[in-house]
């Protein structure tokens, strides 16, 4: 769940403005011309649009989830896989990503337009339409069958029951407070599919690599729903910050991302990998310690697309440690 900053408040997010009188609404909306800036201007062309929607589902943050599959497919190869694998698995990893975050968009979309922090997205104030964004969905669906088919049968079969947990994982929040540990579910297909793409079966599937990228995803999804949790409630929806408050949906980020370098560390030995991972895993500690040591209950200012960005950099560095214990 990809969140960006904001400020939650009632009066667009379900609260009742019957109490407002006309003359307060009509000086809450009066904004000097210099201070409000032009609508952006509406994609005319195809490219543009396809632009836009990649800019919607926060494209350059496939990296977050990319580099586990890679490690995966490092150590069930044994070394380099085959080109052609290689492809198959980043394209797969591209299509399944840009399906699920262009489908949680649409979802969302009347979520997000009564949210301060998320209504200034593309769907909601009609920069793209549901209808363009739906093909870019099946779009990418049909890329990922596509890279699975060309991959192996195994991964054909079961491309299927993936796109049903990519996709599921959207409605979660609607009804249990365990859509944080369904997200890390749904990115932790990543690596289970890479395992499954280089060895066509699941024999041998690192279950606790897989394990470590849910309890990693969940505790910092838990982190980043804090942001929205007014609005999670009014809108009833089953955040863990919503429904048990903020101070101990931060405990239970910190108990999941214990378990996630419990999980990677598991791997390491079940892997036998060696010295440049461990020293890796350790950077991915130190790094998980010092960010909750940063937000608390009541300061939250820390938790930003530069917060999210630092993690996506550093599942890379826990790739290239890995990588080079492979590969040398």
């Amino acid at each position: 769940m990809i969140r960006e900053i904001g400020v939650c408040s009632p009066d667009v997010c379900g609260g009742d403005l019957g109490a407002v009188s006309a003359a307060s609404r009509r000086a809450a909306s009066w904004r000097h011309p210099s201070l409000c800036p032009p609508p952006p201007r509406k994609p005319r062309s195809s490219a543009e649009k396809i632009a836009v929607v990649l800019e919607m589902i926060k494209f350059r943050h496939t990296v977050f989830a990319l580099p586990f599959a890679l490690v995966s497919m490092l150590v069930a190869a044994g070394g380099w896989p085959r080109a052609t694998t290689f492809f198959w698995v980043l394209v797969a990893c591209v299509a399944a990503r840009s399906m699920a975050m262009a489908y949680n968009r649409l979802a969302d979309r009347r979520i997000d337009a009564r949210n301060p922090r998320t209504r200034n997205r593309a769907l909601p104030i009609r920069l793209v339409s549901a209808e363009f964004t739906w093909r870019f969905v099946l779009a990418s669906a049909a890329a990922f069958v596509f890279a699975a088919a060309m991959l192996n049968t195994l991964c054909l079969v079961l491309s299927p029951l993936a796109i049903l947990i990519l996709i599921g994982y959207s409605h979660s929040k609607r009804f249990t407070p365990a859509v944080h540990v369904l997200l890390g579910v749904a990115l932790g297909l990543a690596p289970a599919g890479a395992w499954i793409a280089v060895r066509g079966s699941l024999e041998g599937l690192p279950v606790f690599l897989v394990l470590g990228v849910v309890f990693w995803v969940a505790g910092f999804d838990v982190i980043y729903s804090c942001l929205d949790v007014e609005c999670d409630r009014l809108e009833g929806l089953y955040s863990l910050p919503a429904r048990a408050g903020v101070a101990p949906a931060l405990r239970g980020s910190a108990i999941l991302h214990a378990f996630s370098i419990l999980s990677f560390a598991l791997f390491l030995v079940e892997s036998s990998l060696g010295f440049w991972s461990w020293a890796a895993l350790v950077v991915n500690a130190g790094v998980l310690v010092g960010e909750h040591r940063q937000v608390g209950p009541d300061d939250l200012s820390r938790v930003g697309p530069a917060f999210f960005s630092f993690n996506a950099f550093v599942s890379v560095l826990f790739l290239i440690g890995c990588a080079i214990d492979v590969l040398a």
